[in-house]
């Protein structure tokens, strides 16, 4: 099959996006351990001090310009080709952290990345047709369905749990725990996002879409969200290796935004059993990717992050009760 011209730009957006996205991980990391040399990290209570670091603020416009190159993506080509291409995300930041970081990534990484990779383009070359939108009330519509809805409430209910009860009771979970706050929201981002750059594109054409307020309520569900992934996504990276947060975020964030479209945009009704076990065996590969590089983490390094971090936080706690 011949790819769209559309389809090729939101190609190419979602491929430099995953460049842009990739680096800014290993730009903010190095952002966060500067501003933890001299402030609380961002992983303790308390830890704001990497907003004072002006490398994080140029990992934060990396990433910045990748989420707009996303963004751009979204209004050309379907949310089922885009979301899987952040694959690509995980080789730029795994070899960066390797080369910059030294967070040496274990063989059994490297597996891990390939066969996250291999399954994206899996679901890619299998993904469905996107519908034809050409107004924001049809996507207000499909969003206000009684499927979308339950799957909304329930993933803002398990993201309030996990960020007020999980993350306060565990250790060894924290990662994960921080990790699904971000896909979560983020799945509610990627539709709201979809609508916003239909709006734009529909409004460059002539068909102005920011006359209707569903239009500003999908703004507003990105600012929000985007917020909460961005503080998160902050203390995941904060406290543990780089090489490990980027491909798990990435089979959460994919794994959930696929789900919320098949859910809203009803894709697989146009797809037969053949189609959809190829996208279900895609999934299965990345899950597999994703075991190994957790398994692998900390081979080949003196000591997890995580373990820095808590002997971090306690000696900066206990230099603070000494100021008392």
């Amino acid at each position: 099959m011949v790819m769209s011209l559309d389809n090729l730009r939101g190609f190419a957006l979602a491929t430099s996006s995953s460049a842009f996205i990739g680096s800014s991980f290993v730009i903010k990391k190095i952002g966060l351990k500067k501003a933890g040399d001299v402030g609380v990290r961002a992983g303790c209570s308390g830890g704001y001090s990497y907003l004072y670091e002006p490398l994080w603020w140029i990992g934060m416009v990396t990433m910045i310009l990748g989420e707009v190159a996303n963004f751009a993506a979204y209004a050309f080509a379907p949310a089922i080709l885009v979301t899987p291409l952040g694959a690509l995300s995980i080789i730029f930041s795994a070899v960066l952290a390797h080369f910059i970081l030294n967070e040496r990534l274990h063989m059994f990484g490297v597996v891990g990345c390939a066969l996250c990779v291999v399954g994206s383009i899996d679901i890619v070359l299998h993904a469905p047709m996107e519908r034809k939108i050409d107004s924001v009330s049809e996507i207000w519509q499909l969003a206000t369905e009684p499927g979308f809805i339950v799957y909304s409430c329930l993933a803002v209910a398990l993201a309030l749990v996990l960020m007020f009860w999980v993350v306060h009771h565990t250790e060894q979970r924290k990662m994960l725990a921080y990790v699904a706050i971000c896909s979560l929201f983020g799945s509610l981002t990627v539709i709201s996002v979809k609508a916003v750059a239909i709006a734009l594109k529909l409004s460059f054409n002539g068909v102005n879409q920011f006359v209707y307020i569903q239009t500003w309520f999908f703004i507003s569900v990105v600012i929000i969200c985007c917020l909460v992934q961005l503080n998160y996504l902050n203390k995941a990276l904060d406290s543990f290796n780089t090489a490990v947060v980027a491909p798990v975020y990435y089979v959460m964030f994919t794994t959930l935004t696929i789900l919320a479209n098949m859910i809203m945009y009803k894709d697989w009704d146009s797809q037969n059993a053949t189609q959809i076990a190829s996208e279900v065996c895609g999934f299965v590969t990345i899950v597999a990717g994703t075991f190994l590089l957790h398994k692998t983490r900390d081979m080949g390094n003196t000591q997890p992050d995580s373990d820095s971090l808590r002997a971090d936080c306690e000696l900066q706690e206990h230099k603070i009760s000494l100021t008392y």
